[in-house]
């Protein structure tokens, strides 16, 4: 089925992993689909880039639930790409968690029994809170029947009113213990009091079940998406940034892009930054409550990532990531760093030479950066559809927080100076132009433990024809984008009959 016409049952704003995860789905249900991506990759944060021969992942560096018949792996297998991926398992200990003032490198281990056995070696009067643990992120997982592709009515609310300290502080007496179990936390920018324990379980629990890693980059699963989409005679389209929308009788009539086309729909799905997309609507078409809520919404930080190549043969491989605070006390708020301080978190990951296994060819580090930190170049716009120069301020700024990232991971990377090729870094305003979420923000609108149901967005919205997908609709990453995407999908098709479909596709391929 192939067909030419301007004119589709759903257009979609935005190829990140919702709008491909949504665009898939109701193709397979017969829809003629049209995907519009205003950059010159597909993907969002699946997004990948090629720095002298090495390739980047911009944002995703391992992946949860991917074992036979496990969450993501039904998803993947439901939408036609999980045969198609060129993945591997990670080390049983996947993570490791460090604190400067401590001597120790906690292991984060794979599997709900070797979670516990690996860390009873550090924590041996434990047993009873880390088994306790692993059956509250069972327990609050399921609290989401999306997340194990069952049928179910939203949430339990009783999931949504306890932050992760005070879940932690009722837990276990241990203070170590309570900060080696958020010492990964960057995975969904926790802040003590304020993160509801649901997110860090929802955000934790598919990397135990299983951790994996993207052999050739997390674009592979991008790529795979559009090449299902165009299969089932869908089409996706790049360089098209949706600039203005034509209502027409209170729905929306047509999209106008940059480049002067415009794209009929019956249905619009937007795969974009929900502040923006409500914008580009227009705020009388909505709710002025609900219009202001989510422009008043404050979103999580941002990041700065510093790419290293590396000289063959420097620095022995290290399959699993490591996860460094300045101190046991700092992990609770390592998103709210003073600049003095910063940084005082790291993520560090590497990826194998493929001549060398033993080595590593490219380091990453992570780091939180506030939007803030950039703020005299907010007005810069730099992409590969549209170079420009930020200026040799700029220049300096990224050097001078790189070198003070690449000093603290000398710690644990010995030699790591002397090993560096080059260096390659992105801030907030790379996030920002080429993600295009608002302020470059990791992982949409911030969970408040204190008015949960705040942060909730419909997918579908009071525009007849409008619905919304990504992570700042549900919730974030590779397994929380997807579940939002099929939660979107249910609004339109049905969600019980979309399901059955999803189950009884496992092991298809």
């Amino acid at each position: 089925m192939t067909y030419d016409s301007s004119k589709y049952d759903v257009v979609i704003v935005g190829s990140g992993l919702g709008g491909l995860v949504t665009a898939v789905t109701l193709a397979k249900e017969g829809m003629r689909v049209c995907v519009l991506e205003k950059s010159n990759q597909f993907g969002g944060n699946l997004q990948t880039f090629a720095r002298h021969k090495k390739l980047f992942d911009t944002g995703v560096h391992y992946i949860g639930g991917l074992g036979e018949g496990q969450n993501l792996y039904q998803y993947f297998s439901y939408l036609g790409i999980m045969e198609h991926l060129d993945v591997e398992r990670m080390p049983t200990v996947f993570d490791r968690i460090t604190f400067g003032d401590q001597e120790a490198i906690f292991p984060i281990a794979q599997g709900y029994s070797a979670f516990v056995d690996y860390l009873l070696q550090y924590f041996p009067n434990e047993r009873k809170a880390l088994q306790q643990y692993v059956d509250d992120l069972d327990y609050v997982c399921h609290a989401f029947p999306l997340y194990y592709v069952e049928d179910g009515d939203g949430y339990k609310t009783d999931v949504l009113h306890r932050s992760v300290k005070a879940y932690l502080s009722d837990l276990t007496t241990d203070e170590k213990l309570r900060a080696v179990l958020v010492g990964n936390n960057f995975l969904y920018a926790g802040e003590d009091d304020k993160t509801p324990f649901y997110v860090h379980a929802l955000a934790l629990n598919s990397y135990l079940l299983g951790a994996y890693r993207c052999s050739r980059g997390g674009s592979q699963i991008s790529k795979a998406l559009v090449r299902e989409l165009r299969r089932l005679g869908g089409v996706a389209f790049k360089r098209e940034e949706v600039e203005s929308i034509t209502m027409e009788a209170g729905k929306i009539g047509h999209v106008n892009t940059s480049s002067g086309k415009q794209f009929f729909g019956d249905l619009f799905v937007m795969n974009i930054d929900p502040k923006r997309a409500l914008t580009l609507v227009g705020r009388e078409y909505f709710r002025k409550p609900f219009f202001d809520r989510v422009q008043q919404l404050p979103v999580t930080t941002s990041a700065c990532s510093v790419h290293i190549v590396l000289k063959p043969g420097c620095i022995p491989y290290e399959a699993s990531n490591l996860y460094y605070h300045d101190s046991m006390e700092s992990v609770w708020q390592a998103a709210r760093y003073s600049l003095k301080d910063w940084p005082s978190m790291f993520m560090l990951s590497m990826t194998a030479d493929p001549d060398n296994p033993a080595y590593a060819d490219t380091v990453t580090l992570l780091s939180y950066m506030h939007f803030e930190d950039v703020t005299p170049w907010v007005n810069t716009y730099n992409t590969v559809i549209k170079p420009a120069s930020r200026g040799e301020d700029y220049d300096r700024f990224k050097s001078h927080r790189a070198d003070l990232l690449i000093k603290k991971a000398e710690k644990y990377i010995s030699r790591l100076t002397e090993a560096i090729a080059h260096i390659h870094v992105s801030t907030p305003l790379s996030y920002r132009d080429y993600i295009g979420m608002h302020k470059g923000n990791l992982y949409g609108h911030v969970k408040d433990v204190e008015d949960p149901l705040k942060t909730f967005i419909s997918p579908k919205t009071k525009v007849e024809n409008l619905f919304l997908t990504g992570h700042g609709i549900y919730m974030h990453g590779i397994l929380g984008v997807t579940v939002g995407a099929i939660a979107t999908c249910a609004e339109i098709v049905g969600k019980s009959t979309l399901l059955r479909k999803i189950r009884g596709s496992q092991g298809e391929g």
